[in-house]
């Protein structure tokens, strides 16, 4: 494996003066390509903040943020949107599909943004991304007609419908019951072993974390 992201001395505060909160503390962080991680602590450790920095949708107070050998602390917001949609992918504890769009235009909708249109090759590899989470039978379904689960595995596709290096997932299983929140785990752990896609899953159940192959503790604003 080679070095895919790494942050060093990352800091984010939060507000100025007296009401300053410094959320991380000198963070030191890197992630392997093809690592399946869990990213633990409790709430308020900084974990969130944490994700959303390496995901590019918010810039450290201080420190260094590298992913794929660019330097990310220093470039533009239009620059960090551009790597963003190339190389970073994103599940939520609520998927946030679109539910007036069918599962196969939600799953296209990151490549046809990224285009500037939908493509004869978007829909086709949205096709294929669904026949594999197992929703070839749904495709054509309105979001609001699939189930949970169901609607979990789409926004899984939609997050590797760009062919990115790095999943970043925040509670993916956290809205789901056991049995979904399993076969959801077990689809991450099937693309990350046949893609090397690296995946960083944020959580607080333990039975998670027990299916990623590293544990990643946030404690405090700094990883232990």
């Amino acid at each position: 494996m080679s070095a895919l992201l790494e942050v060093r001395d990352l800091v984010k505060t939060y507000g100025e003066g007296e009401a300053a909160t410094r959320v991380l503390k000198g963070v030191n962080l890197q992630l392997e390509t093809g690592e399946l991680s869990a990213l633990l602590g409790p709430s308020g450790s900084g974990k969130s903040t944490l994700l959303t920095i390496l995901g590019t949708l918010m810039q450290p107070t201080s420190g260094q943020h590298e992913m794929l050998g660019e330097d990310l602390t220093s470039a533009s917001d239009r620059d960090l949107t551009e790597f963003r949609n190339r190389h970073i992918g994103f599940v939520f504890q609520f998927h946030h599909l679109l539910p007036d769009f069918t599962a196969l235009e939600n799953v296209i909708f990151p490549a046809a943004v990224q285009a500037g249109r939908e493509t004869v090759a978007a829909r086709q590899r949205g096709r294929d991304l669904l026949v594999r989470v197992g929703l070839e039978s749904r495709m054509d379904f309105l979001a609001t007609k699939l189930s949970g689960g169901q609607k979990q595995r789409v926004a899984i596709a939609r997050a590797l419908m760009n062919q990115p290096e790095l999943v970043l997932a925040d509670e993916p299983t956290g809205n789901l019951d056991r049995e979904s929140a399993m076969q959801v785990m077990e689809l991450i752990r099937e693309i990350n072993e046949k893609e090397q896609t690296t995946f960083l899953i944020s959580t607080h159940d333990e039975n998670i974390a027990d299916l990623c192959k590293r544990r990643i503790r946030v404690l405090d604003g700094r990883v232990e």
